[in-house]
C-alpha cells in the first residue's frame, strides 16, 4: 500500500470532559469515593491523599456538589479508584473478602511487601495505577 506522503490515519485522543460534565463527573465519582471509604475504614485524610493531597476545602466542595472546577489530575485519580473498586467487587463479591484484600500485605514484587492500600497511601497516580492494573490482569487473567 502506497502512503504516498500522506500522513497515518489516527483516531483522536481520548479526551476528559470540562466545565459541568466534569463537576458532575467529579461529584459523583466523590461519592463513590466516600462509600470506598466508608468501606475500607479511610478517614477523609487519606481519602484526600488518595486524590493527590487535595485541599480539605476543595475535598468537601466537590462532595457537595459546591465546587466550580475539578482538575484533570483529580478526575484521573477518581477514574482509577473507581476503577480498582469495581474490579474488587467483580473478583471479590464479599465485602470482607475485598477488604481483606485491600489492607492485607502481598509478597508480589509490586507492592514490596504491603499493603495494596498502603501503596496506595503513597499518594502517587502510579501506585494507583499499579493497583489498577494488578486487579484488570487478574480478573482478564492475563
Amino acid at each position: 500500500m502506497s502512503n504516498d506522503g500522506a500522513q497515518p490515519q489516527t483516531s483522536p485522543l481520548r479526551t476528559l470532559p470540562k466545565g459541568r460534565q466534569a463537576m458532575d463527573m467529579a461529584e459523583a465519582g466523590m461519592r463513590g469515593l466516600a462509600r470506598m471509604g466508608d468501606h475500607w475504614g479511610l478517614t477523609v485524610e487519606e481519602q484526600r491523599i488518595l486524590l493527590g493531597g487535595l485541599p480539605k476545602t476543595t475535598y468537601y466542595a466537590v462532595l457537595k456538589g459546591q465546587a466550580h472546577i475539578v482538575s484533570r489530575d483529580t478526575l484521573e485519580r477518581l477514574s482509577l479508584l473507581l476503577g480498582i473498586w469495581a474490579n474488587l467487587e467483580i473478583l471479590l463479591p464479599n465485602p470482607q473478602s475485598s477488604l481483606g484484600w485491600m489492607r492485607r500485605p502481598h509478597a508480589d514484587l509490586r507492592f514490596e511487601g504491603h499493603s495494596p492500600l498502603a501503596w496506595m497511601l503513597q499518594g502517587t497516580v502510579t501506585a494507583l495505577v499499579d493497583v489498577r492494573r494488578y486487579l484488570e490482569a487478574w480478573r482478564f487473567g492475563l
